[in-house]
């Protein structure tokens, strides 16, 4: 019989039918919203179930409960990374003192061979030698690219502060 009503493969119910509407509340959620009376210590007071099961679990860590024991563990890590995300710790201040001592640039120079002393001033006496920088220093110092141009005093000062002047290679345009 090809003359039926409904053509094959195609329902009489194009939408189909309809899905049971179900609640989004859980049997859990129904459970978890009672009270119960609980009585410690002589006094009675309500407790939610899970307030309820937390108090049991409590109890039963308490007596030895390895299984209890994880779970008022992970109990404990969850409350504390909720209380610190709620209120992180404050930044404890640090205290900081500059020393602004120019012997401690000169000692740092000193030990890591950039200087050394020179000779003595007349006058004598170890606090006289000034310190020299080191010939390969200023060198590279001089030498570095993107460098500005060198005026007459820098060279000057270059030549009077470096341990050996006459062994730098000058660039062109030193400025003398």
């Amino acid at each position: 019989m090809t003359g039926t009503r409904f053509s094959k493969g195609h329902s009489g119910n194009p939408k189909g039918r309809p899905r049971k509407v179900r609640p989004n509340v859980s049997a859990f959620d129904v459970i978890f919203d009672r009270t119960l009376t609980v009585t410690q210590n002589g006094l009675e007071r309500e407790l939610t179930v899970d307030e309820g099961l937390q108090l049991q679990t409590y109890q039963a860590a308490l007596k030895g409960s390895r299984m209890a024991i994880r779970h008022v563990l992970r109990m404990i890590e969850k409350r504390e990374a909720a209380l610190a995300k709620r209120d992180p710790p404050k930044p404890k201040p640090v205290k900081m003192e500059i020393e602004h001592d120019a012997d401690n640039a000169d000692a740092a120079m000193l030990i890591l061979g950039i200087a050394g002393h020179g000779e003595a001033l007349p006058g004598g006496g170890p606090a006289t030698r000034p310190l020299r920088i080191a010939t390969w220093a200023a060198q590279a110092a001089i030498s570095r690219p993107g460098r500005r141009h060198l005026d007459a005093r820098a060279v000057e000062d270059i030549e009077r502060l470096v341990a050996n002047p006459g062994k730098l290679r000058w660039p062109r345009g030193r400025g003398q």
